[in-house]
């Protein structure tokens, strides 16, 4: 990657790749609003012919992400297709279609639970836990749950976390998601599978739907992963072979507050390379945008 001219745009990235798997919290918005530049990067990277797949690790199923991207002010020709965490569940639940289970999260999430076998059921009977968030937006930390991770552990209840963020920025405030509850659960002693960005079942999907795009099959290498977080986004590259494109006015945005200074683009690759010596990032940027 050559670093001599600083932030690179995605204009200078789209012609080496025939489709982006974009984030889409932190990325395409901040929860409040679209981002315009994004949306305008992903337009023209689209019209010169890379589709864009969102994937997110919203713990809910596609179809509803669609209408709120809408209401943020992201338009429907912006992207190509959408996959959430909540898409892929079913198939860390399927082996166990019987077990009682206990959703723990909002009831925006609910949809997630569309079609499942499995009886649903409160806290105290519960053998599977899907976790999809907290229940109140508003707290600040996860300990306000243990007791309830307390009596899930001593009953031996699985966790599956639909949504592996610890974090995300909404508006100018930084929110708490189920990741962070999860991790809680998994020191407290409770065990822990997670759905969602950066495990492979995402990662998959994200490669079937390409492959319907375009068509043909796609080869890895062919595809750039966009996103902002690094426990997540880019883990996720790493671990699954993708080339990466690091959005720093996301989650990291107080980490990498002085990008545009001189030598903090050089800073922010030789963190991230740190962290994920074996990914392949081939550019880091701002915000998205397209020049």
């Amino acid at each position: 990657m050559d670093t001599s001219n600083g932030l690179t745009p995605l204009s200078e990235l789209v012609d080496h790749y025939d489709g982006l798997i974009c984030d889409i919290w932190g990325v395409l918005h901040n929860g409040v609003a679209a981002f315009d530049g994004a949306v305008d990067a992903l337009r023209k990277a689209r019209a010169q012919g890379c589709f864009v797949i969102l994937a997110t690790n919203a713990p809910r199923l596609s179809k509803d992400v669609y209408p709120q991207l809408a209401r943020l002010g992201v338009p429907r020709d912006a992207f190509d297709t959408i996959i959430t965490s909540g898409d892929v569940i079913k198939t860390l639940i399927a082996d166990q279609p019987d077990a009682p289970l206990f959703h723990f999260g909002p009831a925006r999430d609910h949809s997630v639970l569309e079609n499942l076998p499995n009886p649903i059921v409160g806290l105290s009977d519960a053998r599977l836990c899907l976790l999809t968030g907290p229940l109140d937006d508003t707290i600040e930390t996860a300990e306000i749950y243990q007791n309830d991770l307390l009596e899930m552990r001593d009953n031996a209840v699985r966790m599956i976390c639909a949504n592996p963020d610890l974090v995300v920025r909404s508006g100018d405030r930084m929110v708490i998601c189920a990741g962070s509850i999860a991790k809680l659960y998994s020191r407290l002693g409770g065990q822990v599978i997670f759905a969602g960005k950066p495990e492979a079942a995402i990662y998959t999907e994200a490669l079937d739907r390409a492959k319907t795009i375009a068509g043909r099959d796609i080869k890895k290498s062919r595809l750039l992963a966009v996103g902002d977080g690094l426990p997540t986004d880019f883990k996720g590259a790493a671990d699954n072979g993708f080339d990466a494109y690091f959005i720093a006015g996301g989650i990291h945005a107080i980490e990498f507050n002085e990008l545009g200074a001189e030598g903090g683009v050089k800073m922010a690759i030789n963190t991230i390379k740190s962290r994920y010596s074996n990914l392949n990032l081939v550019g880091v940027c701002d915000h998205l945008r397209w020049i």
